[in-house]
């Protein structure tokens, strides 16, 4: 695959700029393309290496036959972001520099709050956790596809090409993209608006370090199970009684910036990622309004196994 679109056409205005030229379209560009590069890698950090790339092929190649600089360089941008997926390889370790798990009773905030940039969180929140850890879950070529045509309105004609494939072809990758992501086949658990308020709740309450809010939540009795991962220790954690739990789920605050709501095997629960890759996964059982039991899950496999699709709505 070429690493630069070949250019088709001759455009009026955007053929044969010179570096000033070019530069000044593509800082005009940069917002849209950084939102395509974001939303394909799920790390700011990611997308704003990617443009760096792009910038510098887009400026090796040349505007000469560019009928659509717009669209060129979403394709130049585009292919790099192909690149770094196919190349990637995901190590759980990299997304927290200390172990994900914050929910074991004892155990202070770490300090990755002061390191975090707040336009992270804010990304992750405006886009949605759930959508950038259901994303890191398909191919890169279903991802691209998917991307490009459902949230930016990029025609399979042409990304096709970026693809090395048909039209046909690409449109058959966005659609079973777009079923993993609605969860097709997976039909919601039980009383889905009230569990969605108990978790959007619960979160809301962790996130601003709000005990009582959070003792609120919790059935007196209610029974935390962590995985070996999530700490990490030798054997899981059972946490029990809802001030025990509260105080396990107020040392999270940080991390809770990156969490949303994500269907976990249909049910609301809640993902915490960082760089739009899953790390830990809260699954919740209610009863009454109450939460009774909190699973934590860390451990790779178990991960892996779990069905995660985006909330009705989002």
């Amino acid at each position: 695959m070429d690493d630069v679109a070949e250019p088709s056409g001759v455009g009026q205005g955007d053929a044969g700029l010179d570096d000033v030229g070019l530069a000044a379209r593509f800082e005009e560009e940069r917002g849209r393309l950084r939102a395509v590069a974001y939303r394909m890698l799920g790390s700011v950090a990611e997308a704003d290496d990617a443009l760096q790339e792009a910038w510098l092929r887009a400026s090796a190649a040349g505007t000469d036959g560019v009928a659509n600089l717009s669209g060129w360089l979403t394709t130049v941008v585009s292919r790099v972001c192909l690149n770094t997926l196919r190349t990637r390889r995901t190590r759980r370790e990299d997304l927290f520099d200390e172990p994900p798990g914050s929910f074991a009773p004892g155990r202070a905030a770490g300090g990755d709050e002061a390191r975090d940039p707040e336009e992270e969180a804010l990304l992750a929140d405006s886009v949605g956790v759930a959508l950038l850890v259901v994303l890191d879950r398909l191919s890169p070529a279903e991802r691209l596809a998917f991307v490009l045509h459902d949230m930016f309105a990029v025609p399979f004609e042409d990304i096709g090409p970026m693809l090395e494939r048909t039209p046909v072809s690409a449109r058959q990758l966005a659609s079973r993209a777009r079923r993993r992501v609605k969860g097709a086949g997976t039909p919601p658990g039980p009383d889905p608006v009230r569990r969605r308020r108990v978790v959007d709740a619960f979160l809301s309450a962790t996130r601003r370090g709000d005990f009582e809010a959070l003792v609120g939540l919790l059935h007196p009795d209610v029974v935390l199970r962590a995985d070996a991962a999530v700490v990490p220790t030798p054997e899981p954690v059972v946490v029990l009684g809802a001030h025990t739990v509260a105080r396990g789920a107020m040392a999270a605050v940080g991390r809770a910036r990156f969490t949303g709501p994500v269907r976990i095997d249909g049910a609301i629960g809640l993902a915490m990622a960082r760089h739009g890759r899953l790390a830990v996964a809260l699954a919740f059982t209610i009863v009454e309004g109450l939460i009774t039991e909190i699973d934590v899950v860390a451990e790779p496999e178990r991960l892996r196994a779990l069905g995660l699709a985006v909330p009705d709505g989002h």
